[in-house]
């Protein structure tokens, strides 16, 4: 005979998931949703990653455009810029002009932004190309510039200091708002002042079928210091007019304002010229060499421009 034996154990309790599950660790995040639905992934989090290379280059667009201009927009812009015109950087400038010139860049985007470094850019392209004309004709002659015309920190600051002044005084306020565009008058106008003496004396020496001494009219060599030529003296007066058109152009000088800058340049340029025939390398001044003239040209005719701009206001 046998026998049935039941045995009884205790009923499995159910166990059911919670609604919903987060799990965290220092590197991943990731959370779980249980309603009747697929188990998915919603999160994953990486706080080390790399930026992206797009991500990366859209900030630094984003910088160089900022308005109004930062130190940092301003050394970022110049870094770019001098990077791909290197070619032409180092065919007018030594390599300690090169950063000279990055430092008077890197201050003039600062100041006055992308139209106000254009406007030196264009004076710095225009002098550059009148340097190079007929070089070995001035190398013969003994009037072309060292270096083949490479000019070095010296000139860059001789030929930018009275527009450094103006963008300084621009950068911290100086005057307030009634002074603001006096200061870019100023900036501009030193740049005409600079770029129309280079290029006079460099097409006088390559083209200049007789030049005279300012003082005395007295017929002198070419290369001559205060000497001038009516072919070098015509082509100053244009390059004058087309760097006050340029800066019209980006806005920073209106149509009156250019003419001051082109006037306030050539009355310049006839003092430096007078300076250089009556007080260079003479006795008593031999420390009065062209960067030193040069600072006294551009200082003065940006001045001019200043006052004259003054006046005509009041």
């Amino acid at each position: 005979m046998s026998t049935l034996v039941h045995i009884k154990s205790p009923p499995v309790r159910s166990f059911q998931f919670p609604r919903s599950l987060h799990i965290k660790n220092p590197k991943h995040s990731f959370s779980f949703t249980t309603n009747n639905t697929p188990i998915k992934m919603t999160s994953f989090h990486r706080p080390n990653a790399v930026p992206s290379l797009p991500g990366t280059v859209s900030e630094a667009i984003a910088l160089i455009q900022s308005s109004p201009p930062t130190w940092q927009s301003a050394l970022l812009s110049n870094v770019v810029i001098f990077v791909l015109g290197s070619p032409i950087l180092v065919s007018g400038l030594s390599l300690s002009g090169i950063g000279a010139a990055f430092l008077l860049g890197t201050l003039t985007w600062r100041a006055f932004g992308p139209s106000g470094f254009l406007l030196v850019a264009t004076y710095f392209v225009i002098g550059t190309a009148v340097t190079k004309v007929k070089m070995a004709q001035k190398e013969a002659q003994g009037v072309a510039e060292k270096r083949k015309g490479r000019r070095g920190p010296g000139s860059v600051i001789g030929s930018s200091a009275a527009g450094c002044v103006c963008a300084f005084m621009s950068i911290y306020g100086v005057g307030g708002e009634a002074f603001s565009q006096l200061w870019q008058l100023g900036f501009v106008a030193s740049f005409c002042t600079k770029l129309s003496d280079t290029v006079s004396s460099e097409i006088g020496k390559a083209y200049g079928k007789t030049t005279y001494l300012v003082t005395t009219l007295k017929v002198v060599p070419r290369g001559t210091e205060g000497a001038v030529s009516v072919e070098g003296t015509f082509a100053g007066i244009l390059a004058s007019i087309i760097l006050a058109f340029v800066g019209c152009l980006m806005g920073k000088i209106n149509a009156l304002e250019a003419v001051i800058c082109v006037i306030a340049s050539q009355i310049a340029n006839l003092g430096e010229s007078i300076i250089g025939a009556v007080l260079q390398e003479k006795d008593g001044f031999r420390w009065l060499n062209n960067d030193a003239v040069n600072v006294i040209n551009i200082s003065l005719g940006s001045i001019l421009a200043v006052l004259m701009q003054a006046v005509l206001k009041n």
